[in-house]
């Protein structure tokens, strides 16, 4: 798993919080609604996301690549697809330059499951999207204000470690 360190050290303003909070809630709103509409196509959840891996790729991809894309072990990618395919929404085929290499494409019945979904998912984000901007902007520029800010008094809040406190 990647790890972020921070450009600049500094303590996080209640504003701030209050940011990462409220654009988690609105990522999260979205990911329900997303879920729920998968569910009601019939499909799982990580269905429609492994179709929507395969229409945007610029090329056919690999098992790799939606494993990568999906951000899944290559084993769980291949149970998916297995699943998938017993369903008639995806299907294989062995590259024509690496035979062993395993392309995925999307079959016709695969192609109509995920049109209706993203119509729906496209005005869903039509309503959510300003809401996950502004949050985002609020972030955003809650870092660009970011200077060593004192720590905020937190009742019953552990003591900054000397690697928390900020330079003088």
């Amino acid at each position: 798993m990647a790890r972020y360190t921070e450009i600049e050290g500094g303590w996080l303003s209640d504003s701030e919080y209050q940011a990462l909070a409220q654009f988690r809630y609105h990522i999260r709103r979205f990911l329900r609604f997303s879920e729920g509409a998968a569910r009601e196509a019939g499909l799982e959840t990580q269905q429609y996301q492994l179709m929507l891996a395969i229409k945007a790729e610029p090329t056919t991809p690999t098992m790799g690549d939606i494993a990568e894309r999906m951000q899944i072990q290559h084993h769980s990618a291949v149970e998916l697809v297995n699943r998938s395919e017993e369903n008639g929404l995806v299907r294989r085929a062995a590259s024509q330059s690496d035979r062993r290499k395993v392309m995925l494409q999307l079959t016709p019945k695969g192609e109509r499951v995920l049109r209706q979904l993203a119509r729906h998912h496209r005005a869903a984000l039509s309503t959510m999207a300003p809401m996950l901007a502004e949050a985002l902007e609020k972030i955003s520029r809650g870092m660009s204000d970011n200077g060593n800010k004192k720590p905020r008094t937190t009742r019953g809040a552990a003591a900054p470690t000397p690697d928390e406190r900020p330079e003088r």
